[in-house]
């Protein structure tokens, strides 16, 4: 499973290839430059789907569900 601090480091390299800087993407976000860049560097402990809905759809992006290979089977 991805973690947290990867989903930054994609943010921040989606971000850089839409050429944005953090201001311009938080504020197509609602959300602060703060926030934004703590997101980034993974220097957050928790943050909701919402916000991560929020950054995705506004890089044009949007979350997927992917099954797990085995995901709850027992191995006898």
């Amino acid at each position: 499973p991805m973690k947290l601090y990867e989903i930054g480091s994609n943010i921040r390299d989606l971000r850089k290839e839409k050429s944005l800087t953090q201001e311009q993407l938080s504020k197509l976000c609602g959300i602060s430059r703060v926030t934004l860049g703590k997101i980034e560097r993974g220097a957050v402990t928790s943050v909701s789907v919402h916000i991560l809905d929020l950054i995705l759809s506004s890089l044009g992006y949007e979350i997927h569900f992917q099954s797990i290979n085995n995901f709850g089977l027992v191995n006898l």
